[in-house]
């Protein structure tokens, strides 16, 4: 399962908005076919595994990193596929909350004969598909907040100025988060500061799926010329239902009216429009009031800190702007998942607690 797992991985930039999933068929020790999803429209990591193992499928064992899919969509149902090869057993790490599979796969393959156990490192394979299962679980992504700071937990200067605070091994690997999110979310505020481009770059021989650009522009406040109008990657700007446009900076990409709530666009009809095109995992790179509002109405689910070892002074920009605390039993407490260094700074991935 760790193999099949690993596999998985391989599909980290491709297949959404499907889950990753690796499939290694094996008899005893003896791996007779291994297969990964690469993306939507193409074979399941079941279809490649059989295709690889032929004819020693059968009396085998399939270890799936997700339940089989019982339903005809792009491509045929692949406990079909399971159940035509002859295996024997199938270990399935994680069940598949999706409305048409789930426990449906289970139970096609329990029909046939075939002996099904789940559970094998199901939190592993949760973890490699946590926005998939936020989706479908909880009707909205995996929201995944990047911020980089200093010692002093300043983001940018007081003039706005933010180019760079962390070092280019941290901005490599910004770029790899950027590439495993189906859409990448900022705000007005900081396309008027910064102009980013909000695209991935990765070397030329990595293969990923381009995510959408998402920006909340509640006053369409944003002018022509900036990069994240240029029609360059899939861009849609929301904005509030009373904002006009009457020129043509808008033309190369999609707006869509949102609903407003306390001067800000309602986030969490945000997140549900996002869901409802399949996003799983929304990477945020925006300013503190951005960040803070998210974070405030529970809708971060993770932090990804970058900490810079040096001082932006008193008078800069702050990490989140948060609504102030009366007590210490308010306060917001997060739970360390992973740190590392990259160069001279200090990656932190830490979620609510």
């Amino acid at each position: 399962m760790a193999h099949a797992l690993r596999l998985a991985e391989r599909g980290l930039y491709t297949a959404q908005p499907n889950p990753r999933v690796g499939c290694v068929i094996a008899h005893g020790d003896a791996v007779v076919g291994t297969g990964f999803h690469r993306r939507a429209g193409e074979p399941h990591a079941e279809v490649y595994a059989l295709r690889e193992a032929a004819g020693r499928a059968r009396g085998a064992t399939a270890y799936v990193t997700l339940e089989p899919c019982a339903h005809q969509g792009r491509t045929p149902p692949c406990s079909d596929a399971l159940i035509a090869a002859g295996v024997a057993r199938v270990v399935i790490a994680a069940e598949d909350p999706f409305p048409q599979v789930d426990g449906r796969g289970i139970g096609k393959l329990r029909a046939a004969g075939i002996t099904v156990e789940s559970g094998l490192m199901r939190e592993a394979a949760r973890e490699l598909n946590i926005g998939f299962f936020s989706r479908i679980e909880r009707g909205r992504p995996w929201v995944r907040v990047k911020l980089a700071m200093s010692l002093d937990g300043r983001t940018a200067l007081a003039n706005g100025e933010s180019k760079w605070i962390t070092g280019e091994a941290a901005r490599v690997d910004v770029q790899r988060w950027r590439a495993r999110s189906s859409a990448i979310l900022s705000g007005s505020g900081t396309v008027l500061a910064d102009d980013p481009r909000l695209t991935v770059r990765l070397p030329e021989d990595e293969e990923f799926t381009p995510p959408l650009r998402v920006l909340l522009d509640r006053q369409l406040r944003i002018p022509a010329g900036r990069q994240v109008l240029d029609g360059t990657a899939p861009t849609l700007v929301l904005h509030g239902a009373a904002a006009s446009c009457a020129d043509d900076r808008f033309a190369r990409v999609e707006r869509m009216a949102m609903a407003t709530r306390d001067n800000l666009l309602d986030l969490q009809a945000v997140l549900a429009l996002l869901a409802g095109r399949d996003c799983n995992e929304v990477h945020v790179e925006a300013g503190p009031t951005l960040c803070g509002a998210l974070f405030a109405a529970g809708l971060v689910d993770e932090l990804l800190l970058y900490v810079a070892p040096l001082l932006l002074g008193d008078s800069a920009r702050p990490l989140l702007r948060l609504p102030p605390l009366t007590d210490m039993a308010s306060r917001w407490q997060l739970q360390v998942v992973d740190q590392r260094m990259l160069g001279a700074d200090l990656r932190l991935r830490l979620r609510p607690r």
